[in-house]
């Protein structure tokens, strides 16, 4: 079976953590977001994929190649210029021949996607949506469908008190192969602003799903972390790569191959440290996530924070919660990064501290 993996996008809402990497590449439990992706649909039976490539596109298809060793085929839809949701996916319509799944590169979801496409079939649908419910609505493009499941409104990031739904579209998606009669060739077209409601004004068979699995739409640091705290607690099931440890506190630690550490490390909460990492004596970590071939100096402090891979911190760094510092960045000894501070290096290669 057919299906095609959504990752053109920037990823703005998680820079700096995606200045040299596309969104899809950002480690999840040490493995990269989509590769998780790849398992899931392989495992369902979806083996033919495709998927579309913009931003940083040769970091997806050297790590993926041709599928091979993922047990999957792999191709390729590059675009030079973001064609939308629904553009993008019409790119592809000498692909995707049969009905075919639709699903982001960049969400964290176990989703049975074997009960969405029976249901799908079951309503006789041109288009389904996966639903998930949630409690807040107004980050969220939330879906109002009849007793049968037939989709009538949407609402985008509705207020709570206007909220008509609480299941918000997951971006998963089965579609016949008819759906594209309902997209241009050739110009950037969205399927939130432009295909969904025109299905609804044409009584076309479209229908929502309400899935109970796990999905969390990776979409900020916040999300990032909560994702990564949910994996820990084993709220999903997905790929990671290490050892997870339980601490006699109760924390949960996932760690990377070859990680050292110091002396009187202390970790707290959920954390998440990459492969390689050398992390110093008297160093304190909680709720954080820290990448691959990172050096943390001894008596360092980091709280609810993630830092990218290949990075150094001196001695007695401070991270307070909320705070990002990109890959390869170098800190100073004692320096202190305040409440959501972001740290990255300019386009001149100098340091830069982005006040949160």
């Amino acid at each position: 079976m057919k299906a095609m993996i959504m990752a053109a996008g920037v990823g703005s809402r998680l820079m700096p953590l995606t200045t040299r990497i596309p969104k899809p590449m950002i480690p999840m439990a040490n493995v990269p977001l989509m590769e998780s992706i790849v398992t899931l649909l392989r495992t369902h039976g979806y083996n033919d994929l495709i998927c579309n490539l913009h931003y940083h596109a040769d970091n997806i298809s050297s790590y993926f190649g041709d599928g091979n060793k993922f047990d999957v085929s792999m191709t390729y839809s590059q675009e030079d210029e973001l064609m939308g949701t629904a553009g993008g996916v019409k790119n592809c319509e000498w692909f995707l021949d049969d009905t075919f799944v639709i699903i982001s590169g960049d969400a964290l979801t176990d989703i049975d996607l074997g009960q969405l496409l029976e249901a799908h079939r079951k309503q006789g649908a041109l288009a389904t949506i996966a639903l998930k419910e949630v409690d807040e609505v107004e980050h969220f493009g939330v879906v109002i469908t009849d007793d049968a499941g037939k989709i009538k409104r949407f609402q985008e990031k509705p207020r709570p008190e206007e909220a008509l739904s609480h299941n918000a579209n997951t971006g998963i998606y089965v579609f016949e192969p008819e759906i594209f009669k309902h997209i241009p060739a050739r110009q950037f077209y969205d399927f939130g602003k432009q295909v969904f409601p025109h299905l609804v004004k044409i009584g076309a068979p479209f229908y929502g799903v309400p899935v109970k699995d796990y999905w969390c739409d990776v979409g900020n640091i916040s999300t990032y972390c909560q994702a990564h705290g949910d994996i820990l607690q084993q709220r999903v099931k997905t790929n990671t790569a290490g050892e997870i440890i339980k601490t006699t506190e109760g924390s949960r630690v996932l760690l990377g191959e070859g990680v050292t550490c110091g002396n009187n490390v202390r970790f707290e909460g959920n954390v998440v440290i990459g492969s390689g990492c050398h992390i110093g004596n008297n160093a304190y970590i909680s709720n954080s996530v820290v990448w691959e071939n990172t050096n943390i100096g001894d008596k360092t402090i980091i709280k609810d924070s993630v830092i990218g891979s290949g990075c150094t911190l001196g001695q007695g760094v401070k991270l307070n919660p909320g705070a990002v510092v990109a890959e390869g960045c170098t800190l100073p000894d004692r320096v202190e990064v305040p409440t959501s501070g972001k740290v990255f290096y300019t386009v001149g290669n100098e340091l830069h501290l982005e006040q949160g």
